[in-house]
Protein backbone atom coordinates (compact mmCIF):
# COMPACT_ATOMS: atom_id res chain seq x y z
CA UNK A 1 0.00 0.00 0.00
CA UNK A 2 1.62 3.38 -0.80
CA UNK A 3 -0.11 6.48 0.70
CA UNK A 4 0.62 10.29 -1.06
CA UNK A 5 -0.08 13.03 1.23
CA UNK A 6 -0.10 16.46 0.56
CA UNK A 7 2.53 18.97 0.30
CA UNK A 8 2.98 22.66 0.78
CA UNK A 9 3.69 24.13 -2.57
CA UNK A 10 5.71 27.44 -2.30
CA UNK A 11 4.03 29.99 -3.33
CA UNK A 12 0.65 28.54 -2.44
CA UNK A 13 0.81 27.05 0.88
CA UNK A 14 -1.16 24.80 2.90
CA UNK A 15 -4.86 26.05 3.38
CA UNK A 16 -3.96 26.48 7.58
CA UNK A 17 -1.11 28.94 6.45
CA UNK A 18 -3.30 30.75 4.40
CA UNK A 19 -4.64 34.19 5.61
CA UNK A 20 -8.35 34.56 7.06
CA UNK A 21 -9.23 37.18 4.45
CA UNK A 22 -7.73 34.77 1.69
CA UNK A 23 -9.78 31.59 3.20
CA UNK A 24 -13.06 33.80 3.07
CA UNK A 25 -12.14 34.52 -0.71
CA UNK A 26 -11.28 31.22 -1.39
CA UNK A 27 -14.35 29.95 0.19
CA UNK A 28 -16.42 32.53 -2.03
CA UNK A 29 -15.35 31.06 -5.23
CA UNK A 30 -15.55 27.48 -4.13
CA UNK A 31 -19.08 27.85 -3.16
CA UNK A 32 -20.07 29.54 -6.09
CA UNK A 33 -18.41 26.81 -8.44
CA UNK A 34 -20.25 24.09 -6.35
CA UNK A 35 -23.84 26.18 -6.41
CA UNK A 36 -22.97 25.85 -10.63
CA UNK A 37 -22.57 22.05 -10.26
CA UNK A 38 -25.29 21.59 -8.47
CA UNK A 39 -27.68 23.32 -10.86
CA UNK A 40 -26.53 21.20 -13.09
CA UNK A 41 -28.72 18.25 -11.67
CA UNK A 42 -25.81 15.83 -12.25
CA UNK A 43 -26.53 11.85 -11.27
CA UNK A 44 -22.95 9.90 -10.59
CA UNK A 45 -22.70 6.88 -8.85
CA UNK A 46 -19.04 5.70 -7.37
CA UNK A 47 -20.97 3.47 -4.50
CA UNK A 48 -20.20 -0.06 -4.91
CA UNK A 49 -16.83 -1.82 -6.49
CA UNK A 50 -18.91 -3.01 -9.57
CA UNK A 51 -17.54 -4.21 -13.04
CA UNK A 52 -18.87 -1.89 -15.66
CA UNK A 53 -21.10 -3.02 -18.93
CA UNK A 54 -17.41 -3.34 -21.17
CA UNK A 55 -15.98 -5.76 -18.47
CA UNK A 56 -19.32 -7.84 -18.57
CA UNK A 57 -18.95 -8.07 -22.01
CA UNK A 58 -15.44 -9.31 -21.51
CA UNK A 59 -17.69 -13.24 -20.73
CA UNK A 60 -20.31 -12.78 -22.99
CA UNK A 61 -18.96 -15.94 -24.63
CA UNK A 62 -20.32 -17.77 -21.60
CA UNK A 63 -23.83 -18.00 -22.89
CA UNK A 64 -23.69 -21.09 -25.09
CA UNK A 65 -19.97 -22.22 -24.03
CA UNK A 66 -20.79 -25.35 -23.08
CA UNK A 67 -22.29 -26.48 -26.81
CA UNK A 68 -24.42 -29.13 -24.81
CA UNK A 69 -21.53 -31.05 -23.14
CA UNK A 70 -22.54 -30.91 -19.61
CA UNK A 71 -20.05 -33.61 -18.87
CA UNK A 72 -16.98 -33.33 -16.28
CA UNK A 73 -13.49 -34.83 -15.99
CA UNK A 74 -14.56 -37.14 -14.00
CA UNK A 75 -18.05 -38.64 -16.03
CA UNK A 76 -20.22 -36.36 -13.78
CA UNK A 77 -23.47 -34.90 -15.89
CA UNK A 78 -23.50 -31.40 -14.26
CA UNK A 79 -27.41 -31.10 -15.21
CA UNK A 80 -28.13 -33.40 -12.11
CA UNK A 81 -28.17 -33.39 -8.51
CA UNK A 82 -24.72 -34.21 -6.16
CA UNK A 83 -21.08 -33.27 -5.73
CA UNK A 84 -22.08 -31.13 -2.88
CA UNK A 85 -18.57 -29.94 -2.72
CA UNK A 86 -18.23 -28.43 -6.63
CA UNK A 87 -16.78 -30.19 -10.04
CA UNK A 88 -13.31 -31.40 -10.40
CA UNK A 89 -12.53 -28.46 -12.82
CA UNK A 90 -13.88 -25.75 -10.59
CA UNK A 91 -11.82 -26.89 -7.43
CA UNK A 92 -8.72 -26.41 -10.06
CA UNK A 93 -9.61 -23.19 -10.66
CA UNK A 94 -10.81 -22.00 -7.02
CA UNK A 95 -7.14 -23.70 -6.07
CA UNK A 96 -5.18 -20.98 -8.38
CA UNK A 97 -7.50 -18.22 -7.55
CA UNK A 98 -6.78 -19.08 -3.53
CA UNK A 99 -2.93 -20.80 -3.77
CA UNK A 100 -4.48 -24.15 -1.82
CA UNK A 101 -4.60 -27.40 -3.39
CA UNK A 102 -7.14 -28.46 -5.04
CA UNK A 103 -8.46 -31.02 -2.81
CA UNK A 104 -8.94 -28.51 0.09
CA UNK A 105 -11.44 -26.38 -2.21
CA UNK A 106 -15.21 -26.01 -2.30
CA UNK A 107 -16.51 -24.74 -5.16
CA UNK A 108 -19.67 -23.19 -4.29
CA UNK A 109 -22.50 -20.92 -5.35
CA UNK A 110 -22.28 -17.55 -7.24
CA UNK A 111 -21.23 -15.97 -3.70
CA UNK A 112 -18.42 -16.17 -1.33
CA UNK A 113 -19.88 -14.00 0.96
CA UNK A 114 -22.24 -16.77 1.58
CA UNK A 115 -19.65 -19.39 2.49
CA UNK A 116 -17.90 -16.54 4.42
CA UNK A 117 -21.56 -16.26 6.56
CA UNK A 118 -22.15 -20.15 6.62
CA UNK A 119 -18.40 -20.85 7.73
CA UNK A 120 -18.98 -18.07 11.42
CA UNK A 121 -22.61 -19.08 11.75
CA UNK A 122 -21.02 -22.94 12.17
CA UNK A 123 -18.49 -22.16 13.73
CA UNK A 124 -20.30 -20.35 16.28
CA UNK A 125 -23.46 -22.73 16.76
CA UNK A 126 -21.92 -26.07 15.96
CA UNK A 127 -17.88 -25.94 15.66
CA UNK A 128 -15.78 -26.42 12.84
CA UNK A 129 -13.30 -28.24 15.24
CA UNK A 130 -15.79 -30.97 16.57
CA UNK A 131 -19.01 -30.08 18.41
CA UNK A 132 -17.06 -28.87 21.73
CA UNK A 133 -15.41 -26.49 19.72
CA UNK A 134 -18.27 -24.18 19.50
CA UNK A 135 -17.98 -20.85 20.20
CA UNK A 136 -21.34 -20.34 21.20
CA UNK A 137 -20.64 -22.64 24.16
CA UNK A 138 -16.90 -20.99 25.34
CA UNK A 139 -18.97 -17.69 25.52
CA UNK A 140 -21.75 -18.75 27.48
CA UNK A 141 -20.34 -21.37 30.11
CA UNK A 142 -16.77 -19.54 30.88
CA UNK A 143 -17.00 -16.19 30.03
CA UNK A 144 -20.60 -15.46 31.44
CA UNK A 145 -22.25 -14.84 28.04
CA UNK A 146 -19.58 -12.62 27.24
CA UNK A 147 -19.35 -11.76 23.62
CA UNK A 148 -17.31 -14.09 20.91
CA UNK A 149 -15.26 -10.87 19.47
CA UNK A 150 -13.32 -10.50 16.17
CA UNK A 151 -10.73 -8.91 14.87
CA UNK A 152 -11.31 -6.40 11.76
CA UNK A 153 -8.28 -4.60 9.87
CA UNK A 154 -9.82 -0.89 9.14
CA UNK A 155 -10.64 0.51 7.17
CA UNK A 156 -12.21 -2.71 5.61
CA UNK A 157 -14.93 -4.37 3.65
CA UNK A 158 -18.41 -3.40 5.00
CA UNK A 159 -20.14 -6.06 4.10
CA UNK A 160 -17.51 -8.82 6.57
CA UNK A 161 -18.03 -6.07 9.28
CA UNK A 162 -22.40 -6.92 8.48
CA UNK A 163 -21.95 -10.56 9.01
CA UNK A 164 -20.22 -10.07 12.74
CA UNK A 165 -22.90 -7.66 13.45
CA UNK A 166 -25.88 -10.22 12.61
CA UNK A 167 -24.24 -13.07 14.38
CA UNK A 168 -23.70 -10.95 17.23
CA UNK A 169 -20.01 -11.29 17.04
CA UNK A 170 -18.03 -8.16 18.92
CA UNK A 171 -15.40 -6.27 16.44
CA UNK A 172 -12.40 -4.75 17.47
CA UNK A 173 -10.83 -2.05 15.24
CA UNK A 174 -7.04 -2.99 13.69
CA UNK A 175 -5.06 -0.16 11.91
CA UNK A 176 -2.48 -1.45 9.01
CA UNK A 177 0.85 -0.21 9.49
CA UNK A 178 2.67 1.00 6.36
CA UNK A 179 5.97 -0.27 7.07
CA UNK A 180 7.04 -1.25 3.73
CA UNK A 181 8.50 -4.42 5.06
CA UNK A 182 6.05 -5.72 6.99
CA UNK A 183 2.77 -4.13 5.42
CA UNK A 184 -0.86 -5.41 6.59
CA UNK A 185 -3.08 -5.12 9.74
CA UNK A 186 -0.47 -4.21 12.85
CA UNK A 187 0.16 -7.33 14.30
CA UNK A 188 1.80 -6.40 17.31
CA UNK A 189 -1.40 -4.92 18.69
CA UNK A 190 -2.98 -8.21 17.39
CA UNK A 191 -0.99 -10.10 18.83
CA UNK A 192 -1.07 -7.96 22.15
CA UNK A 193 -4.96 -8.09 22.33
CA UNK A 194 -5.45 -12.20 22.12
CA UNK A 195 -2.83 -12.70 24.42
CA UNK A 196 -4.96 -10.63 26.85
CA UNK A 197 -8.88 -11.68 25.90
CA UNK A 198 -9.41 -15.79 24.89
CA UNK A 199 -12.91 -14.38 23.71
CA UNK A 200 -11.19 -13.26 20.74
CA UNK A 201 -11.82 -15.60 18.07
CA UNK A 202 -10.93 -14.50 14.45
CA UNK A 203 -9.23 -12.13 12.05
CA UNK A 204 -10.84 -11.00 8.80
CA UNK A 205 -8.34 -10.57 6.13
CA UNK A 206 -8.43 -8.95 2.24
CA UNK A 207 -4.79 -9.96 2.07
CA UNK A 208 -4.56 -8.66 -1.30
CA UNK A 209 -5.09 -5.50 -3.04
CA UNK A 210 -7.19 -4.79 0.54
CA UNK A 211 -10.77 -3.23 -0.19
CA UNK A 212 -10.68 -0.19 0.31
CA UNK A 213 -6.70 0.64 0.84
CA UNK A 214 -5.43 -1.57 -2.35
CA UNK A 215 -2.23 -2.95 0.56
CA UNK A 216 -0.79 -6.34 -0.62
CA UNK A 217 0.10 -8.22 2.74
CA UNK A 218 3.92 -8.82 3.20
CA UNK A 219 5.62 -12.05 3.61
CA UNK A 220 5.93 -11.16 7.43
CA UNK A 221 2.73 -10.42 8.06
CA UNK A 222 1.16 -13.53 6.32
CA UNK A 223 3.63 -15.96 8.08
CA UNK A 224 2.92 -13.51 11.65
CA UNK A 225 -0.90 -14.48 10.90
CA UNK A 226 -0.46 -18.48 9.59
CA UNK A 227 1.46 -18.63 13.01
CA UNK A 228 -1.49 -16.37 15.04
CA UNK A 229 -3.70 -19.52 16.23
CA UNK A 230 -0.74 -20.94 17.65
CA UNK A 231 -0.80 -18.17 20.41
CA UNK A 232 -4.69 -16.93 20.60
CA UNK A 233 -5.98 -20.87 20.75
CA UNK A 234 -7.20 -24.02 19.02
CA UNK A 235 -10.63 -22.41 18.10
CA UNK A 236 -9.26 -18.97 16.54
CA UNK A 237 -9.95 -18.69 12.79
CA UNK A 238 -8.58 -16.99 10.27
CA UNK A 239 -10.83 -15.23 7.64
CA UNK A 240 -8.76 -14.70 4.29
CA UNK A 241 -11.10 -13.32 1.88
CA UNK A 242 -8.30 -13.39 -1.15
CA UNK A 243 -10.91 -11.67 -3.77
CA UNK A 244 -8.38 -9.50 -5.47
CA UNK A 245 -5.47 -12.17 -5.88
CA UNK A 246 -5.59 -11.79 -9.85
CA UNK A 247 -6.86 -8.26 -10.01
CA UNK A 248 -3.74 -6.41 -10.91
CA UNK A 249 -5.05 -2.69 -12.77
CA UNK A 250 -1.39 -1.30 -12.48
CA UNK A 251 1.29 -4.11 -11.82
CA UNK A 252 1.36 -7.57 -10.10
CA UNK A 253 2.15 -7.53 -6.38
CA UNK A 254 2.92 -11.24 -5.11
CA UNK A 255 1.48 -12.75 -1.93
CA UNK A 256 2.65 -15.54 0.29
CA UNK A 257 0.20 -18.77 0.20
CA UNK A 258 -1.05 -18.59 4.00
CA UNK A 259 -2.04 -22.07 3.46
CA UNK A 260 2.02 -23.29 2.85
CA UNK A 261 3.13 -20.89 5.41
CA UNK A 262 0.22 -22.34 8.10
CA UNK A 263 1.26 -26.27 6.72
CA UNK A 264 5.11 -24.77 8.67
CA UNK A 265 3.30 -23.42 11.46
CA UNK A 266 0.58 -26.78 12.05
CA UNK A 267 -1.94 -24.48 11.60
CA UNK A 268 -3.67 -24.93 8.89
CA UNK A 269 -7.09 -26.32 10.53
CA UNK A 270 -7.43 -22.63 11.41
CA UNK A 271 -7.51 -20.82 8.31
CA UNK A 272 -10.50 -20.28 5.91
CA UNK A 273 -9.64 -19.11 2.15
CA UNK A 274 -12.13 -17.41 0.01
CA UNK A 275 -12.22 -16.30 -3.47
CA UNK A 276 -15.24 -16.07 -6.67
CA UNK A 277 -15.21 -15.10 -9.99
CA UNK A 278 -17.62 -12.63 -9.33
CA UNK A 279 -15.46 -9.71 -10.69
CA UNK A 280 -13.93 -12.20 -13.18
CA UNK A 281 -16.70 -13.28 -15.37
CA UNK A 282 -20.48 -12.43 -14.60
CA UNK A 283 -20.28 -10.69 -11.31
CA UNK A 284 -24.32 -11.74 -10.39
CA UNK A 285 -23.68 -15.70 -11.57
CA UNK A 286 -19.90 -16.42 -10.83
CA UNK A 287 -18.85 -19.04 -8.41
CA UNK A 288 -17.53 -18.98 -5.07
CA UNK A 289 -14.59 -20.62 -3.88
CA UNK A 290 -13.73 -21.80 -0.02
CA UNK A 291 -10.44 -24.03 0.68
CA UNK A 292 -9.87 -25.11 4.16
CA UNK A 293 -8.45 -28.47 5.86
CA UNK A 294 -9.76 -31.58 4.56
CA UNK A 295 -10.96 -32.48 8.60
CA UNK A 296 -12.57 -28.87 8.17
CA UNK A 297 -14.00 -29.10 5.22
CA UNK A 298 -15.59 -31.98 5.67
CA UNK A 299 -17.51 -30.96 9.12
CA UNK A 300 -18.83 -28.05 7.21
CA UNK A 301 -20.21 -29.87 4.55
CA UNK A 302 -22.10 -32.27 6.88
CA UNK A 303 -23.85 -29.20 8.27
CA UNK A 304 -24.68 -27.81 4.21
CA UNK A 305 -25.88 -31.29 3.26
CA UNK A 306 -29.09 -29.37 5.22
CA UNK A 307 -29.07 -26.71 3.05
CA UNK A 308 -28.75 -27.68 -0.41
CA UNK A 309 -28.48 -30.90 -2.61
CA UNK A 310 -25.56 -29.09 -4.70
CA UNK A 311 -24.93 -25.68 -6.20
CA UNK A 312 -25.12 -24.39 -10.12
CA UNK A 313 -22.73 -27.24 -11.31
CA UNK A 314 -23.37 -25.90 -15.01
CA UNK A 315 -22.56 -22.82 -14.19
CA UNK A 316 -19.66 -24.20 -12.84
CA UNK A 317 -18.71 -26.02 -15.64
CA UNK A 318 -18.86 -23.40 -17.91
CA UNK A 319 -16.94 -20.37 -15.62
CA UNK A 320 -14.26 -23.44 -15.46
CA UNK A 321 -13.76 -24.17 -19.26
CA UNK A 322 -14.00 -20.02 -19.87
CA UNK A 323 -11.06 -19.89 -17.82
CA UNK A 324 -9.08 -22.57 -18.07
CA UNK A 325 -5.43 -21.81 -19.62
CA UNK A 326 -7.18 -18.17 -20.47
CA UNK A 327 -7.46 -16.49 -16.84
CA UNK A 328 -4.35 -14.05 -16.99
CA UNK A 329 -5.24 -13.08 -20.61
CA UNK A 330 -8.80 -12.55 -19.78
CA UNK A 331 -7.78 -10.33 -16.68
CA UNK A 332 -5.28 -8.42 -18.77
CA UNK A 333 -8.73 -7.05 -20.51
CA UNK A 334 -10.02 -6.25 -17.48
CA UNK A 335 -7.12 -4.02 -16.65
CA UNK A 336 -6.65 -2.59 -20.14
CA UNK A 337 -10.38 -1.39 -19.51
CA UNK A 338 -10.26 0.15 -15.71
CA UNK A 339 -6.75 1.49 -15.46
CA UNK A 340 -7.58 5.07 -17.34
CA UNK A 341 -10.18 5.42 -14.39
CA UNK A 342 -7.80 4.30 -11.64
CA UNK A 343 -5.27 6.89 -13.47
CA UNK A 344 -7.67 9.65 -13.69
CA UNK A 345 -8.37 9.38 -10.12
CA UNK A 346 -4.57 9.60 -8.70
CA UNK A 347 -4.38 12.23 -11.29
CA UNK A 348 -7.48 14.35 -10.00
CA UNK A 349 -6.15 13.85 -6.26
CA UNK A 350 -2.99 14.98 -6.85
CA UNK A 351 -3.57 18.24 -8.84
CA UNK A 352 -6.41 18.86 -6.73
CA UNK A 353 -5.60 18.30 -3.34
CA UNK A 354 -1.46 17.71 -3.09
CA UNK A 355 -1.23 21.89 -2.34
CA UNK A 356 -3.60 22.12 0.09
CA UNK A 357 -2.31 19.88 3.02
CA UNK A 358 -5.34 18.47 3.53
CA UNK A 359 -5.86 14.73 2.59
CA UNK A 360 -4.02 11.54 1.83
CA UNK A 361 -4.58 8.50 -0.59
CA UNK A 362 -4.05 5.57 -1.42
CA UNK A 363 -2.08 4.37 -4.88
CA UNK A 364 -2.90 0.61 -5.23
CA UNK A 365 -1.96 -1.41 -7.97
CA UNK A 366 -4.85 -3.57 -8.52
CA UNK A 367 -8.34 -4.20 -6.69
CA UNK A 368 -11.39 -2.27 -7.06
CA UNK A 369 -10.52 0.82 -4.77
CA UNK A 370 -8.71 4.30 -3.69
CA UNK A 371 -8.89 4.89 0.16
CA UNK A 372 -9.20 9.11 0.78
CA UNK A 373 -8.46 10.04 3.85
CA UNK A 374 -9.74 13.86 4.97
CA UNK A 375 -9.11 15.94 7.79
CA UNK A 376 -10.91 14.33 10.40
CA UNK A 377 -14.21 15.22 11.67
CA UNK A 378 -15.23 15.94 7.86
CA UNK A 379 -15.54 12.48 5.53
CA UNK A 380 -19.66 12.72 6.87
CA UNK A 381 -20.03 16.06 5.62
CA UNK A 382 -18.14 15.51 2.29
CA UNK A 383 -19.95 12.95 0.97
CA UNK A 384 -22.92 14.79 2.40
CA UNK A 385 -22.46 17.09 0.35
CA UNK A 386 -20.87 15.47 -2.63
CA UNK A 387 -24.57 13.82 -2.72
CA UNK A 388 -26.15 17.07 -2.98
CA UNK A 389 -24.18 18.05 -6.11
CA UNK A 390 -25.28 14.61 -7.72
CA UNK A 391 -22.22 12.45 -7.03
CA UNK A 392 -23.36 9.35 -4.33
CA UNK A 393 -20.12 7.65 -2.71
CA UNK A 394 -20.19 4.59 -0.37
CA UNK A 395 -21.66 6.40 3.11
CA UNK A 396 -19.26 8.29 5.33
CA UNK A 397 -17.76 5.06 8.12
CA UNK A 398 -19.31 2.15 5.92
CA UNK A 399 -15.26 1.45 6.35
CA UNK A 400 -15.42 0.61 9.77
CA UNK A 401 -17.31 -1.60 11.69
CA UNK A 402 -20.90 -0.27 13.01
CA UNK A 403 -20.44 2.24 10.18
CA UNK A 404 -18.29 4.33 12.68
CA UNK A 405 -15.20 5.47 11.76
CA UNK A 406 -14.11 7.18 15.29
CA UNK A 407 -12.09 9.83 13.46
CA UNK A 408 -14.96 10.64 10.46
CA UNK A 409 -12.04 10.76 8.13
CA UNK A 410 -11.96 8.06 5.60
CA UNK A 411 -13.80 7.77 1.98
CA UNK A 412 -14.48 4.74 0.03
CA UNK A 413 -13.47 5.78 -4.18
CA UNK A 414 -15.28 2.60 -6.11
CA UNK A 415 -14.06 4.27 -9.93
CA UNK A 416 -14.64 0.73 -11.78
CA UNK A 417 -18.58 1.14 -12.85
CA UNK A 418 -18.73 4.52 -14.13
CA UNK A 419 -17.80 5.58 -17.65
CA UNK A 420 -14.24 7.29 -17.28
CA UNK A 421 -16.17 10.65 -18.04
CA UNK A 422 -18.19 10.05 -15.26
CA UNK A 423 -15.16 9.30 -13.14
CA UNK A 424 -13.38 12.41 -14.06
CA UNK A 425 -16.67 14.75 -13.44
CA UNK A 426 -17.27 12.59 -10.28
CA UNK A 427 -13.96 13.33 -9.19
CA UNK A 428 -13.55 17.01 -9.54
CA UNK A 429 -17.03 17.58 -7.11
CA UNK A 430 -15.35 14.92 -4.87
CA UNK A 431 -12.43 17.32 -4.84
CA UNK A 432 -14.73 20.43 -4.52
CA UNK A 433 -15.83 19.46 -1.41
CA UNK A 434 -13.14 18.48 0.39
CA UNK A 435 -11.94 21.84 -0.31
CA UNK A 436 -14.50 23.19 0.67
CA UNK A 437 -15.29 21.55 3.86
CA UNK A 438 -12.12 22.06 4.82
CA UNK A 439 -11.82 25.82 4.72
CA UNK A 440 -15.05 26.06 6.31
CA UNK A 441 -13.81 24.25 9.22
CA UNK A 442 -10.83 25.85 9.32
CA UNK A 443 -12.56 29.69 9.24
CA UNK A 444 -14.78 28.41 12.15
CA UNK A 445 -12.06 26.87 13.84
CA UNK A 446 -9.77 29.94 13.70
CA UNK A 447 -9.92 33.15 16.50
Amino acid sequence: MRTDKGTTDVGAGALAERSSAQLKVLERNLSARYHQIQAAGLSLDLTRGKPCPKQLDLSAELDGFLSGDYKTLDGQDCRNYGGLSGIPEAKSLGAELMQVPAENVLAGGNSSLTLMFQSLQFAMQKGLWGTDSAWQYESSTEHNGAKIKFLCPVPGYDRHFAICESLGIEMINIPFTEQSSSSGPDMQKIYSLVAQDPLIKGIWCVPKFSNPTGCTYSDDAVEKLANLPIHAGRNFLVMWDNAYSVHSVMQDEPLTSIFDAASKAGTRPNILTFSSTSKITFAGSGVGFMGAEESVLNNFLSHLQFQTIGYDKVNQLRNARFLKNNLQQHMAKHAKLIKPKFTAVQEALSSGLSEDDIARWTHPNGGYFVSLDVTPGLAKRVVKMAAEAGVVLTPAGATYPYGVDPSDHNIRIAPTYPSLEEVESAMEILILCVRLTSVQQILTSSP
